[in-house]
């Protein structure tokens, strides 16, 4: 194990460190430690890594690491509970900021994890699709570095608000010919939405710095930093936050009058301007994709955004190709049609995911959500089976255990008024 550790280690630590957080995130608990995904729908950097895993179930076994792992568990509890109440309130005060109402969404999630073991002072973020993850390394005696999970959180929120506007983008996109020289990573140069987002983050990181007046200089150095590192619109997102600020609408009805507002050629105009920084700070968030799998996480993103059209025929557009996972292709179908309110359709195509399905998530909402179906047509014994079952294949996914234990513990009841899906 050592031999294969030293063989796959990177220049920099931090990236010897990445690359098993990447894996980590894709296997399931032990002692089983068997991949969530295919191996294909792997980032490259777990990939890079994945014959460990096999040497990993061995030690696992001959070490007894359960029973050192049960030993020191109070000891982990405790230690996240510490660290719960700041995390909730940067939570929570990130939301408010925005206008925004509570973002737990079905289909996408953002988990923090304290890695206790890891190298102090450590904190990889990842987003996979519609999942975004934070990994933290605590030094001793010291707080959580609350502004990077922030700045992930800030993703998770807005990510998907930039794909309801591709018209917007598609009308940004001559600005990527102006940071072609920049520093920053390339993924920015070449996709609009992921600069545009950026940009936007960093204006609401900058206009939020605690202060009041007395930190009007600091801000105004976090703006002139990240635009010479070629994130080129921070300046026009702060100064239109800070009308955002006064005004009572949200950032949902906010957003799209921002983009429409931009002056592309005064924006080229100043951008021609800067003097671009010889390098840039890293992003912390990597946005990893699977090599495959890009018509599914489309679907998925179009469905957050409510275009159910959309994502239904990106979703079709996979399962009739067989290019890509079918079982996610169907679930998402199946929530298709649950939005719409076609249960008959929806049952249909949860019942296919479930047959050929490996993806425990998958697996696991399908028959929350065929447990729910078969609760408001007075079918519990029906439901309780899919409950049970869903507790089976989502017993590491919180938030499918959760549902499937109070569907569990009461038949299921729509909300009064119709949730974001």
């Amino acid at each position: 194990m050592c031999e294969s550790y030293n063989e796959r280690q990177q220049p920099d630590p931090s990236r010897t460190l990445a690359q098993y957080v990447s894996l980590a995130l894709f296997l399931n608990p032990p002692p089983a430690l068997t991949l969530k995904v295919k191996e294909a729908d792997l980032p490259p950097d777990a990939q890079a890594v994945l014959g460990i895993v096999p040497l990993l179930g061995k030690f696992y076994e001959q070490a007894g690491l359960h029973n050192i792992w049960t030993s020191h568990q109070d000891v982990y509890a405790t230690l996240s509970q510490r660290y719960h109440e700041p995390l909730s309130k940067v939570l929570f005060d990130t939301e408010i900021y925005l206008k925004l109402p509570s973002s737990v969404y079905l289909g996408r999630q953002f988990t923090v994890y304290l890695d206790l073991m890891g190298a102090p002072a450590q904190t990889n973020a990842r987003n996979y699709g519609a999942d975004y993850y934070v990994v933290i390394s605590p030094a001793p005696g010291s707080s959580l570095k609350m502004e990077q999970i922030r700045h992930t959180y800030l993703h998770y929120l807005l990510d998907p608000l930039a794909l309801k506007y591709p018209s917007h983008m598609k009308r940004l996109e001559p600005l990527l010919d102006v940071v072609k020289t920049a520093p920053m990573d390339e993924g920015f140069k070449n996709d609009t939405s992921l600069m545009v987002t950026e940009c936007f983050i960093r204006a609401i990181e900058a206009r939020t710095t605690p202060g009041g007046k007395a930190a009007d200089t600091q801000r105004d150095k976090m703006v002139e930093d990240s635009v010479e590192q070629g994130f080129i619109l921070t300046r026009y997102f702060y100064e239109a936050l800070i009308n955002f600020e006064k005004d009572p609408a949200g950032i949902r009805n906010a957003y799209g009058e921002m983009l429409t507002s931009i002056d592309v050629g005064r924006e080229e105009k100043r951008a021609g301007q800067i003097q671009f920084a010889g390098q840039a700070a890293p992003e912390l968030l990597h946005l990893s994709r699977p090599t495959e799998g890009k018509l599914l996480i489309t679907a998925q993103e179009r469905l957050t955004t409510g275009d159910t059209d959309a994502a239904q025929k990106l979703a079709q557009e996979a399962l009739d190709e067989k290019s890509e996972d079918a079982g996610r292709a169907l679930f998402i179908l199946a929530q298709v049609a649950t939005s719409k309110g076609d249960m008959q359709n929806a049952r249909v195509y949860f019942q296919r995911a479930l047959e050929v399905a490996q993806e425990p998530k998958v697996v696991a909402w399908s028959h929350i959500y065929l447990g729910r179906i078969s609760d408001l047509q007075e079918e519990r014994t029906a439901a309780l089976e899919h409950y049970r079952a869903a507790l089976t294949a989502g017993a590491a996914l919180p938030e499918a255990k959760a549902a499937a234990e109070k569907g569990i513990q009461s038949p299921y009841e729509p909300p009064s008024h119709p949730q974001p899906q």
